[in-house]
């Protein structure tokens, strides 16, 4: 089923999910990848009832936990997601993983204090995780504290040169600074790595950014 799912062949996965899971119901790998395969096919509330049962049957499954409070997260149940999160945290409390799904709930819901925390956090457990960083620059963006978000996004590419998002972020960060040479050159290189159907929109609207500032 999982090299069914790698290969896009989402029909013969479910097939091998349910020969499988009749044998053993509540074997966990089995039951993420049934939560994989919702997801792939767009059943939210299926994926969420699976990442339950993984709960249910092992209570300190801390990426169960995650998975269920981002799902909370996107229908905006932002308190739902907030004490979701935080019990994957009790049970992993030095994951920096964790803290950045914390950090994310917290900002989308609102609280930047508590997301800057959560993200600085997690900088010091795993000072090599590039998405950390990616994630503070969002938050230091946000707040309008560009030199701290222009450094955030540079730590970010220095650990891994290969994200898009890194790139898209560094160009917005420099069209606030006044700097269009420098955000052109980095939305370029966010087209140039991202490829992907999904990403479509956001591309057409960075070519008309690009337009604008030439």
């Amino acid at each position: 089923a999982e090299a069914q799912l790698e290969e896009n062949q989402p029909a013969q996965a479910k097939k091998s999910l349910t020969a499988g899971l009749r044998l053993a119901a509540d074997n966990i790998d089995l039951l993420y990848l049934s939560a994989d395969l919702s997801l792939e096919e767009e059943q939210i509330d299926a994926a969420l009832q699976t990442y339950e049962k993984i709960i249910a049957i092992d209570p300190q499954e801390s990426d169960a936990l995650v998975n269920k409070a981002l799902l909370e997260m996107d229908a905006e149940q932002f308190a739902a997601a907030e004490k979701t999160c935080r019990e994957a945290l009790q049970v992993d409390p030095e994951s920096a993983f964790v803290l950045n799904a914390l950090g994310d709930i917290c900002f989308a819901g609102g609280n930047n204090q508590e997301a800057m925390a959560c993200y600085l956090r997690a900088a010091e457990i795993d000072p090599d995780e590039s998405q950390t960083y990616l994630n503070l620059a969002d938050l230091y963006y946000d707040s309008k504290q560009l030199k701290e978000a222009e450094e955030a996004c540079s730590k970010a590419l220095a650990l891994d040169a290969g994200q898009p998002l890194g790139y898209l972020t560094l160009g917005y960060i420099y069209m606030d600074q006044d700097r269009p040479q420098d955000a052109v050159e980095n939305f370029q290189q966010f087209l140039k790595l991202e490829k992907s159907p999904s990403a479509k929109q956001v591309r057409d609207e960075v070519n008309a950014v690009i337009e604008g500032l030439k």
